[in-house]
């Protein structure tokens, strides 16, 4: 006889027989653990998704200092810990799926704005060579600074991504006294 055994695909077997292990280790899988959460998704299991779209304004929860990382309870070999999470995803399991679309809006200090107008204005100032990155520079500041103007806000990504363009030392821009300031300003923000 042929059934399903919920979702697990057609078996020759009737509903009366035990679950053998060769059949129920589709379904074994380590599990999630996790210490401290404050936003974000987690599965675990057969067909496991996790998805975190949110949108978080600020910074994060002040962190409360170290947790023991939980340890995942036998028989999940392949189980994941995690000791503190805020924000994004984390699936463990046959089929699993973790995604992490979600967007961390922050909070502009004035030292960030103002730096970013001056980095802004300076710019043009700089001569220009193949290769040098600044059209990717310009594009973050514009980006952020259109944000902070709209929303006062900008997205946590955006702010690394000009950091990271800034102190890589793949661009002039980097060498501004106005660079370090934007640097400077970005880093009190995210910590």
């Amino acid at each position: 006889m042929t059934k399903d055994r919920g979702g697990h695909g057609a078996t020759d077997e009737d509903d009366e027989s035990p679950r053998t292990e060769r059949n129920a280790a589709p379904d074994a899988g380590g599990g999630i653990s996790i210490g401290r959460m404050s936003g974000g998704a987690a599965a675990s299991g057969y067909q496991a998704s996790a998805e975190d779209r949110s949108e978080r304004i600020g910074t994060p929860p002040p962190d409360d200092g170290p947790v023991a990382v939980p340890t995942v309870a036998p028989p999940g070999a392949g189980g994941i810990s995690v000791g503190t999470m805020s924000g994004g995803a984390v699936a463990a399991g046959r089929d699993s799926r973790a995604v992490d679309a979600s967007h961390q809006l922050i909070s502009a200090s004035p030292e960030l704005m103002t730096a970013v107008r001056l980095l802004r204005a300076q710019l043009p100032l700089l001569a220009r060579t193949e290769g040098d990155r600044l059209d990717e520079v310009e594009g973050e500041l514009a980006g952020v600074s259109g944000e902070l103007d709209r929303t006062g806000r900008a997205e946590r990504g955006r702010l690394e991504r000009l950091r990271a363009l800034l102190v890589g030392g793949s661009t002039a821009a980097g060498g501004l006294a106005s660079a370090l300031a934007v640097v400077q300003a970005i880093a009190q923000l995210l910590g």
